[in-house]
């Protein structure tokens, strides 16, 4: 490797939002996030679930359709 043409590689400390302080190496040197795997509702479990009950029934008000029909052949035959 050519001498002088890298940047330097340093300790680094990164703290979250949360109080969370990770330690590793950067060429950055310490900064802050917002968010970490501490707090992050993906890791915590602490996930809230978006309610999806209503989205078709929604949709179809808004653009005026009907009704879909059940699956499996239960509509009825045509002329």
């Amino acid at each position: 490797m050519k001498k002088g043409i890298h940047p330097d590689y340093k300790p680094a400390r990164i703290m979250c939002a949360c109080g969370a302080a990770h330690e590793t190496f950067s060429t950055r040197g310490d900064f802050q996030v917002e968010i970490c795997s501490n707090c992050h509702p993906f890791f915590t479990g602490k996930q809230k679930l978006m309610d999806t009950a209503g989205r078709v029934e929604r949709f179809q008000r808004k653009y005026g359709r009907g009704p879909i029909a059940p699956a499996g052949g239960d509509a009825p035959a045509g002329k």
